[in-house]
């Protein structure tokens, strides 16, 4: 059998940050579980298949169906609040290995920066004129 992609211990951690279902006042279709479409997102991320070939055969419902429900937590902030969660559980477990950790400064802005700023020396937008 097949390991899950989505365990029940991380499916605990996960629901209380998933949104509410919205309401429907005019009713229509039952709603795709989030568990089940949180497990269709997974497939997809994880395999790189395209969303719209998601195999019906997993029961995730279509892939757009999916792609809505990632594109709503997002704006939700789910994301950002899952991966915190999952990091602050990894460091409070102290499997972060930290040295495989970089930081240069194209990602981390130099706050007092340095003595003087050195000239940029422009490399684009000048182009060659020769004389014929």
């Amino acid at each position: 059998m097949a390991k899950p992609l989505l365990t029940d211990e991380l499916w605990e951690q996960i629901q209380p940050l998933l949104p509410p279902e919205p309401p429907k006042p005019k009713g229509g279709r039952p709603r795709v579980p989030d568990r089940v479409a949180l497990t269709g997102i997974l497939f997809v991320l994880r395999s790189g298949i395209q969303w719209e070939l998601l195999p019906q055969e997993m029961g995730c419902g279509c892939g757009m169906t999916c792609w809505r429900r990632l594109r709503d937590w997002q704006k939700a902030g789910v994301w950002q609040q899952v991966w915190e969660l999952l990091l602050n559980k990894l460091g409070q477990a102290d499997a972060i290995d930290w040295s495989r950790a970089i930081i240069d400064s194209c990602s981390v802005r130099a706050v007092f920066g340095g003595s003087a700023r050195a000239a940029t020396p422009q490399i684009a937008g000048r182009m060659a004129v020769s004389a014929t």
